[in-house]
């Protein structure tokens, strides 16, 4: 997909990853950019325009799909993450159930809220923000893992149905980003503008899937040796 004229609708563009999707969407050429967030005052960013967006609540979605019918790239950015104790953790219940609203339900029902919308303007694309956390885990993150492996299963579903009705469906997986998610962790990271390059420029390049970080890359090469790092991962420091 070319950048250049689209029209993007970016959830969770008031900070991190999703900020630098939407700067880095203007400075390729795009037409117009969406920012999909719970509160559109924190937004003010030239060229950008405020949507306001709970992907938790689908009359929220609804709302923000009538409000945009001209996206022909949309961005599943919007995502929610904090640390457990371990495993054991009575809190992971709870934290799950608030990571998969987001991270999971979030993606699907925003996805099936603007596919129709990318079909009636002739396809586009559909980028999903996911994690080299859907292949491993660990202890402190095991419910936001959950999360974001059942979000790459669902895209890779999504991909396979909308693939030959002209859209194309991009998994971005990646480790630690420099965000607010991540202030609390000791552990290596990249820039988010660094990630939403590494993204756009697969899109443009038609892929559909893009490990934005040479830790990711490395990861995934070893899934498949003996023994495989999803059973013996460290956590971080």
């Amino acid at each position: 997909m070319q950048i250049k004229d689209s029209i993007a609708f970016v959830t969770g563009a008031n900070r991190g990853i999703g900020l630098a999707f939407a700067r880095e969407l203007l400075a390729r050429g795009a037409k117009k950019v969406y920012a999909g967030v719970r509160n559109p005052e924190g937004i003010n960013v030239p060229g950008v325009v405020p949507v306001k967006l709970d992907v938790t609540d689908a009359e929220s979605v609804a709302a923000a799909v009538a409000q945009c019918r001209d996206v022909t790239l949309l961005v599943n950015n919007a995502g929610i993450a904090s640390l457990l104790q371990s495993t054991l953790d009575p809190a992971i219940i709870d934290d799950s159930r608030r990571f998969f609203e987001t991270n999971y339900y979030g993606v699907i029902r925003v996805s099936q809220g603007f596919t129709p919308v990318l079909l009636a303007n002739g396809g586009g694309a559909i980028v999903n923000v996911l994690s080299n956390a859907s292949w491993i885990s660990m202890p402190i993150l095991a419910a936001y893992c959950a999360s974001k492996s059942a979000a790459w299963s669902f895209t890779n579903a999504l991909r396979v149905e909308v693939r030959e009705q002209g859209i194309q469906v991009l998994g971005l997986h990646v480790g630690f980003v420099d965000t607010d998610l991540t202030q609390g962790l000791d552990a290596p990271k990249v820039s988010p503008q660094s990630v939403a390059i590494e993204t756009l420029d697969a899109l443009e390049a038609g892929k559909e899937e893009v490990l934005a970080d040479e830790g990711t890359r490395q990861l995934k090469a070893a899934l498949s040796s003996e023994p495989s790092p999803y059973l013996f991962l460290p956590e971080p420091a």
